[in-house]
This record gives C-alpha cells, structure tokens and sequence, in this order.
C-alpha cells in the first residue's frame, strides 16, 4: 500500500489515487489516475489493470493482487471482476461512491462467476489524509 500512496502523488492536479498490482510479491504494474490528463475513466485501477494485462500477456489476473488506495468505484470494481483479480486491498472507505456497499446492497455477489476477497482500512489513515489534503 506505501507504494500505492506514493503513485498517488505522482500529479498534483489528479486526485490523489494510486493503485499497484502483484503477482507472486512482484510489481506488475503501477498507475494512478489520470482523469485529467486523459479523460474521466482514466481511473487508476483501470490504467493499472490494462498494464498489467499487457505485460503479462494475458487475459486474466487470477494470480493477482490490486492495492489501491481508495475503495474502488462501481466501474472499478467491475474491472476487477472482469479481469478476474484475486484479491483487493483498499486504503480508506469512500461513502461517496465506493462500491462495496452497493454491491453488497444489491445482492450482486451471488450472481457473477468470480469474486475478488476485498480488504479495507489498510493504512486507512494515510490514503484518508492524501484525498483530505486534496479536497481543502
């Protein structure tokens, strides 16, 4: 996670969100958002998915973990399903549009062919202060 946070403050017009995908304990790829840079989908989790992907040459991450340092959005974590990522771990919670709330709300667990294990609250207090920082 201290390198998610550290992709995060790679551009300080960007929110502050970065995201780091392993296999096996290696770095795969890293990316953080780029919304402004490129466009308003160019969310980390996606940019670093799309990376890992290519380098690994690969259709699917099974093997793989996503530290990002906020909880993912809806469309996020649709990649990670889609993308088939073993495990997610989140810095802090986002009770504006994380994800993990309404999906569990909806009952959308049951449904899909693969589910991520998904851990929060890691290194909560840093990710929490990058976007406070941010925001002010």
């Amino acid at each position: 996670m201290a390198l998610a946070i550290e992709e995060a403050k790679k551009d300080p017009n960007e929110v502050p969100v970065g995201a780091v995908l392993v296999k096996n304990k290696e770095i795969i790829a890293t990316a953080h958002n780029e919304c402004v840079a490129q466009n308003g989908i160019c969310h980390a989790e996606l940019l670093v998915i799309e990376r890992a992907l290519k380098k690994l040459g690969t259709t699917y991450l099974e093997d793989c973990e996503l530290y990002v340092t906020k909880e993912p959005c809806i469309m996020c974590f649709g990649a990670t399903v889609n993308a088939r990522v073993k495990r997610v771990y989140f810095g802090c919670y986002d009770t504006k549009y994380g994800a993990m709330e309404y999906i569990e709300k909806l009952g959308y667990l049951h449904k899909i062919n693969h589910v991520p294990e998904i851990y929060g609250g890691i290194m909560e207090t840093e990710c929490k202060t990058l976007l406070e920082e941010f925001f002010q």
